[in-house]
């Protein structure tokens, strides 16, 4: 399991060094799939090239990018031809909507499941907590994002605190669970 939930995406460099740790391969043979469908509001739209640019700074070359908007599922096979998802911030029930209509969540699970990398951003992290009913259950609590003051550096006990704070600088990392539970960043 590879899972990097995050506020604002790679915003530091330590978050981008965890990231490409996390990918294990040469980043100008990395494919990604970019899904910008919880922005659907002019502030969440406005991030969307931010968004694009944490995966290009990254050294993921344009053409290996798809976005990919969630108006048709996709099957876990196609899914994993990709070596890193990235879920765009906005509106985590939209997300969650278009996620389950185009049965995208057991595609995607599946693919958490057999070690597929994901990058969540704001409501793209908030998904895989028990924010929302319908959630997607990766993580037994509540996540909050764009916090002032977030969670202290260092490994997580399961089961986890009832709510987990994130910063604009900090990340919920996942790579075994429940044991390989960190928060990175400040």
């Amino acid at each position: 399991m590879r899972v990097l939930l995050t506020s604002a995406g790679l915003e530091t460099e330590e978050i981008k060094e965890c990231f490409l740790d996390m990918a294990g391969k040469d980043m100008s043979l990395v494919k990604a799939l970019f899904i910008p469908t919880a922005a659907i509001d002019a502030g969440a739209i406005e991030v969307l090239p931010k968004c694009m640019n944490d995966l290009l700074k990254c050294g993921i070359p344009d053409k290996n990018i798809d976005v990919f908007d969630l108006h048709a599922g996709m099957e876990t096979e196609k899914l994993r031809q990709y070596d890193v998802v990235y879920l765009c911030g906005g509106n985590t029930y939209y997300l969650l909507e278009r996620i389950h209509a185009t049965l995208f969540d057991k595609s995607l699970t599946e693919y958490i499941h057999d070690n597929g990398l994901v990058i969540g951003v704001s409501a793209g992290s908030l998904i895989f907590s028990n924010n929302i009913e319908n959630n997607l259950g990766l993580i037994d609590t509540k996540l909050d994002v764009h916090c002032e003051t977030g969670e202290r550096r260092g490994k997580l006990a399961y089961p986890l605190k009832k709510n987990v704070r994130l910063t604009n600088t900090c990340a919920l990392v996942i790579r075994d669970f429940p044991d390989g539970l960190e928060i990175i960043g400040e």
